[in-house]
């Protein structure tokens, strides 16, 4: 787990709704996920989450997130880090 300061100076208020989204969908045992319905659940668009995904794909050690494929919204696999 992160310390809480370094989430915060770190990633911006979409990033860190779309890491808590993650945490608690992954703990669930869930991997697939549409960009429509994250926007959806957490209130953000869903230009927002492919962007913010993206950032996170490269910058965020607690995941791999990977796109999947594309069928009506982008579909992402996530999966937690072996850190």
């Amino acid at each position: 787990m992160f310390a809480k300061g370094t989430l915060t100076s770190t990633y911006n208020e979409r990033q860190m709704t779309l890491i808590k989204y993650l945490e608690d969908r992954v703990k669930e045992g869930k991997n697939f996920f549409k960009s429509k319905y994250i926007a959806r659940e957490t209130g953000l668009s869903s230009k927002e989450v492919g962007t913010n995904m993206g950032l996170l794909a490269e910058n965020c050690p607690k995941f791999t997130i990977q796109k999947y494929s594309y069928s009506n919204s982008t579909t992402w696999l996530i999966t937690p880090s072996q850190v």
